[in-house]
């Protein structure tokens, strides 16, 4: 029933995001806009990493897709709070935890496809990666998507409107970004900075999905890039899980 359900859910939302096909391409501006503009900025210059400046940046921008794609994500039932749909859904017998993994795995798919168009317009502008960098990146975007999304999710249900949920968002999205080195890697920073950004988990990750970029598939940032992911996956689905059942989602 777990499956059913969640595949009803899962089915329900990416109809909408379909039927949305401008918010679907607007999602992915900021990430391409920094790599029409910055990308070429850097090209040449040395950026302490092992391959060229677009191996540097699109890992960067691809996890940034995926922060503020699945940070943003709980903007939707907050809307959806205020209109009865999730008022109407407490009175149906699908799963609780379904609710939550069929909008999970919609945003998931959302992200992902805009990850695929993004990747395709750098390699346009003349990024060069092996095809198993390339679908591990995929692989992160994907996990990274399943954290920050739950965990929005579960802010949304605790917002009672969009005024409560923006600033908190925006709260989290602003240091992340910065601190986890996602257009610049951190090793340029002085080392307060660099120390500091040990405590951010994104920035295990933009060394993971960087390191794959250049073929270094088995070096230890993709290791603790991948146990990092994999345990934030599973403590935020944990956590949004725990906020839908209370609340009777």
């Amino acid at each position: 029933m777990l499956l059913h359900d969640t595949g009803l859910i899962y089915g329900r939302y990416l109809r909408q995001s379909l039927r949305s096909r401008f918010a679907l391409l607007f999602g992915m501006l900021t990430p391409l806009l920094h790599l029409l503009f910055f990308g070429p900025l850097l090209t040449g210059l040395p950026l302490g990493g092992k391959g060229s400046s677009w191996q540097t940046l699109v890992p960067g921008l691809l996890l940034q897709l995926g922060l503020f794609g699945g940070l943003f994500a709980g903007f939707t039932i907050v809307i959806e709070k205020g209109q009865g749909v999730v008022e109407r859904m407490r009175v149906t017998p699908v799963s609780r935890l379904a609710l939550l993994l069929g909008r999970v795995l919609r945003d998931a798919t959302v992200l992902l496809f805009q990850a695929v168009l993004l990747v395709l317009a750098a390699l346009v502008m003349g990024l060069r990666a092996p095809l198993w960098g390339v679908l591990i990146g995929f692989g992160f975007v994907a996990l990274l998507a399943l954290s920050l999304a739950s965990l929005s999710y579960a802010l949304g249900m605790k917002a009672d409107a969009p005024q409560q949920f923006a600033p908190l968002v925006n709260a989290v999205s602003m240091p992340s970004m910065l601190l986890s080195g996602l257009m610049l890697p951190m090793s340029l920073a002085p080392t307060w900075l660099d120390v500091l950004s040990h405590f951010m988990p994104f920035r295990y990750l933009v060394d993971a999905v960087r390191d794959a970029y250049v073929g270094s598939y088995t070096s230890a940032h993709v290791l603790h890039g991948a146990l990092v992911a994999v345990g934030c996956a599973a403590l935020s689905v944990t956590v949004g899980t725990r906020v839908f059942r209370r609340a009777g989602a």
